[in-house]
Order: structure tokens, then C-alpha cells, then sequence
């Protein structure tokens, strides 16, 4: 089959669940003998983007566009002559089977017309809320909590405003909202052109349903993971090893994290000599990058006043396994809806509990007391108590690590990916 991937930014100038994902996707699409493109903007000077660059087999499109501000990539989505000419060019020169939408953050909506016109299938992966949510998220930019909705797109507004710094511009609400409306009515236009549409779990798919009224059927695929053939030993250590493996941004929670651990000194009951060791041995890691939200960051390690606490970079995909194999538990005390939260997958995969907060996809994920433990989102306390439960109680984790059950792979992935393709294909075929 060809295919051809649509992404609004790719590896290695910009690093995401999104693009590792599309990544792992293609290569696998090409190892099963699969031909596969990828079209995506980059700020990199390329001399010509007509020829495209190749990746272990797979044809990478890279279209200039210079650095661009958060504005001149929303402005984008409405035009964009650069970016459509170009995708003109590669839709005829690939004429590919079926188009992939992975992301459309900064291209034109115009794309999705050109693939509807040439009459070819077009597969759209919800990684995000960005199809409902300028923002993507559903996380509001005036107080960094959960949006209760677009409000007739006044708080959409609002949003817009709080990014370029006049969050208390209140007249300009409406005078803004209606443009937000048309672009509801652009991606809503995006999904009627579909042939099918993925989300990566259940509660992703019910929020599209709610909040872009889709009746249609959408494939829940969960995304599968490309395990090594042998995972590392585990590393035999003293003590309890918390780690976080994520994002260093505020909806992200580190903060709530940092909080619950410092408690585990400064509540602690009198100690035995057994325990005293577990708590001199009692380690946080914290691996993200400190880089793409610095004053947190440096909120972070400025509240992080735990002896245990590391601040260990962002973790090299690479290096992920053989970190697990020295970590007892992750902690995801996001605060925000993650559509897929790939690391409890990950974790588990490598025989790791996972505590995390009760919110979104994650419930999803987790089987309480069965692989993991939930609690409330932002309750700094509750999870102290967990964590100071699992560090007294060590056969809890080692009863929580014998429950969890096999990962979804990649493979398993690929072949329902490829069944959506076929059936788009043959739909189109027929008619």
C-alpha cells in the first residue's frame, strides 16, 4: 500500500508523542514492505523540497516556512500559499493510496480539500484536542485549568487572548469568538471528509463525540508499543525509586509531585532502623526537558527542597528501557485530559507500577489496586499518603507489579492501522 503521513512538525527538529509515534508507525509501515511518504513545514533551510529526504526507507517531504510565532501558526490554518503548492506537488508525485493525518497544527485546512478532491481515502489519528481545541489541550490559557467548554467560543476568545498576554481583554471576546465558530465549522467540514477517524483510547473518543457531535464510528487503537527483544535486568537496589517521565510544564503536575514527596520527610512517625534505611534510600528522579518551560522548571527545582530529588534531564528514547529497570514506580500526577499517556504503558511493559492522577484516560489505563493506584488530580496529600504507604508496605508494590498484564505492541498496532487503511481503500473502490 502507499501511504502518506501529514504531520505538523517532525524529528528530529521537534521531539513529541506525536512524532515518535508517526515515526515508529512509518518505519513498521516499511518493514512490512509498505511504501511510505511523510509531508511536514520545518523552520530548516532546505534548497529544494521537491526531492524527498530518506529515512530507513521512509521519503520525508520537508516544506520551509521560517520560524514561526503561536499566531502565525494559527494564521496558518487558514492560508498558507507555501505549504498548499507544495502539497499539491506531493499528492501528485506520491499519489498515494490513502493520506494519514497525524496532525494538522499550522497547515492549511485547504490540504484536506485537495486530498477530498483527488478522491483519496483520508485517515485522521485524534492525538489531541486540537480539532475542538485551538489550544489542543482543553486546557485554558488564562488559568491553566480544565476548559468547561467553548461557551459560544467566548472563553475559545479569551484563550487567544490570555496567549498574546491580554487575558483580561474582556470587550474583545466577542469581537474574536466568531472567528473561533468558523474555525469549529472548518474542522468540523475535516471530519465529514474522512473516511475514518483513530483515537488512541475511549475517553478520547467520547470527547470528539461530545464536543464535535460525531455520531460516526471512531476506531479506538490504542498505540502499541516497540518493545526490545529482551528487556534490561531489573537493577537490585535499597530503598523505593519514584520516577517521573514526561513533560516539565505546569498541566503536567510536577509541581503536585514535588510537593507529596517532600512530605515524606518531614511527616514521617518515629523510625525504626529498618525503615531508616528505607528513607535514606528514598530517590525521586525526575526526567523531562528543564528547557521548553524554564520558570517552571526553575519553580520546580526551587521547591524541590527533598534531599532524594534529582532533576535528570529528558530521557533519550533509547535509554528508556534500561532507566526502568532501575525504577519501583511512576508516578503521572498530570492535572490536565491526556489522550494516551504512553509512559503508563511503557512502565508496565517493563514491569513497573504506575500512581497517577484520576483524571482523563487514565483511569482507562490503570486498573486500580490491580497495577496501579489512582488519586484525586492536584491532591498533593493524597498522594504523599500512597507514596508513604508504599514505602512501609513494600509487598503492596510487589503485589501491584505481579498484576500487571501484557502491553499492546506495535505490531498489534501496524495491523489494525493497515485494517482501517484496507477498508477505507475498498469503501472508495466500490464507490
Amino acid at each position: 500500500m502507499h501511504i502518506l503521513h501529514l504531520i505538523h512538525q517532525y524529528l528530529p527538529e521537534k521531539v513529541g508523542g506525536t512524532e515518535l509515534y508517526t515515526q515508529t508507525l512509518a518505519r513498521h509501515q516499511v518493514a512490512q514492505g509498505d511504501s511510505v511518504a511523510l509531508f511536514t513545514p520545518t523552520a530548516l533551510p532546505i534548497t529544494d523540497h521537491r526531492f524527498p529526504i530518506i529515512d530507513n526507507g521512509l521519503r520525508i517531504y520537508r516544506i520551509p516556512v521560517g520560524e514561526r510565532a503561536s499566531t502565525a501558526v494559527l494564521r496558518s490554518s487558514f492560508h498558507h500559499p507555501v505549504l498548499t503548492r507544495a502539497f499539491a506537488q506531493v499528492l501528485t508525485q506520491e499519489k498515494p493510496d490513502v493520506v494519514h493525518v497525524q496532525h494538522l497544527m499550522g497547515l492549511p485546512f485547504g490540504l484536506v480539500r485537495q486530498i477530498h478532491r483527488a478522491g483519496i481515502p483520508l485517515v485522521i489519528t485524534l492525538h489531541d484536542y486540537w480539532y475542538v481545541c485551538a489550544n489542543a489541550q482543553l486546557l485554558t490559557n488564562y488559568d491553566e485549568t480544565v476548559c468547561p467548554g467553548p461557551n459560544y467560543w467566548l472563553n475559545c476568545a479569551r484563550c487567544a487572548l490570555a496567549r498574546v498576554g491580554h487575558g483580561r481583554a474582556y470587550p474583545l471576546m466577542p469581537v474574536l469568538a466568531p472567528l473561533f465558530a468558523w474555525r469549529h465549522g472548518r474542522t468540523q467540514s475535516i471530519f465529514r471528509r474522512a473516511a475514518a477517524l483513530i483515537a488512541p483510547t475511549h475517553f478520547t473518543a467520547d470527547i470528539y463525540r461530545q464536543l464535535a457531535a460525531l455520531s460516526g464510528n471512531i476506531h479506538v487503537i490504542p498505540h502499541g508499543l516497540d518493545l526490545p527483544a529482551a528487556m534490561p535486568a531489573k537493577t537490585a537496589h535499597d530503598g523505593l525509586h519514584i520516577a517521573y517521565i514526561g513533560g516539565i510544564a505546569p498541566q503536567k503536575g510536577v509541581h503536585i509531585l514535588i510537593e507529596a514527596f517532600n512530605q515524606l520527610t518531614t511527616n514521617q512517625p518515629p523510625l525504626t532502623a529498618h525503615r531508616s534505611l528505607l528513607t535514606e534510600s528514598l530517590r525521586l528522579t525526575i526526567y523531562g526537558d528543564l528547557t521548553a518551560f524554564p520558570d517552571y522548571a526553575a519553580h520546580l527545582q526551587q521547591q524541590a527542597n527533598h534531599p532524594g530529588i534529582t532533576f535528570a534531564g529528558r530521557l533519550p528514547p533509547a535509554q528508556l528501557w534500561a532507566a526502568l529497570a532501575d525504577i519501583d514506580l511512576i508516578v503521572v500526577p498530570t492535572l490536565w485530559y491526556e489522550t494516551a499517556s504512553l509512559i503508563v504503558q511503557e512502565a508496565f511493559a517493563a514491569g513497573v507500577p504506575v500512581v497517577a492522577s484520576d483524571i482523563g484516560v487514565l483511569p482507562e489505563r490503570i486498573h486500580a489496586g490491580v497495577d496501579g493506584l489512582l488519586f484525586p488530580p492536584g491532591d498533593a496529600a493524597a498522594l504523599t499518603g500512597i507514596l508513604r504507604r508504599l514505602q512501609e508496605q513494600p509487598a503492596e508494590l510487589v503485589q501491584l507489579r505481579t498484576g500487571i498484564r501484557p502491553v499492546y505492541t506495535i505490531q498489534e498496532h501496524v495491523a489494525r492501522v493497515t485494517a482501517v487503511y484496507e477498508a477505507c481503500v475498498q469503501v472508495h473502490v466500490n464507490t
